[in-house]
């Protein structure tokens, strides 16, 4: 007698893409944070290697074109070569698209309520702190950046808010 197959349950699909590693330790993070397994849904992460906004979001057309993703959100810098022609590019690829504006390390100075003014340099010097000196493991952003944190900062910090939506949360 044939071995019965088992049921497959079927999984939403997200794919997101973050401009650097920055972004990306950012978005493993809240990966880790919110995605369980077995929850209905699988979130693929994965780097753009930088090289400003329209690159980010060409890279997330050809990951769209490559695997059926229900779901791609790109979360970029406005601070390099974005503009109303990328926008309408992510648009017609149906891309969501998450601001950091100007900066991802302004977005998340603000999370804290701290300001975001100032050259990227300096940004970049004042998050240290936040992610113990090294924004790119993803671990250094479970103290500052925990559940509680992140909720009370989606209503003031619509991009994470977005975020958080596209994860169910």
């Amino acid at each position: 007698m044939a071995k019965k197959r088992g049921f497959r349950e079927e999984y939403e699909t997200l794919l997101l893409v973050g401009e650097g590693e920055t972004e990306v330790a950012f978005l493993s993070h809240i990966k880790a944070l919110y995605v369980e397994r077995g929850c209905g849904l699988a979130v693929k992460v994965i780097c753009a290697r930088g090289k400003g906004a329209a690159h980010v979001v060409d890279v997330a057309i050809r990951q769209r074109l490559n695997a059926a993703y229900d779901t791609v959100a790109v979360l970029l810098d406005t601070d390099t070569d974005w503009g109303p022609a990328v926008a309408k590019r992510a648009n017609e690829h149906r891309i969501q698209v998450l601001r950091s504006e100007p900066m991802f390390e302004a977005m998340m100075l603000r999370v804290h309520r701290q300001s975001a003014e100032g050259r990227a340099d300096e940004l970049k010097r004042r998050f240290a702190p936040l992610v113990n000196g090294d924004g790119l493991d993803p671990r250094n952003y479970s103290t500052n950046f925990g559940d509680d944190i992140l909720q009370m900062a989606r209503q003031r910090e619509l991009t994470l808010d977005h975020l958080l939506r596209l994860l169910r949360r």
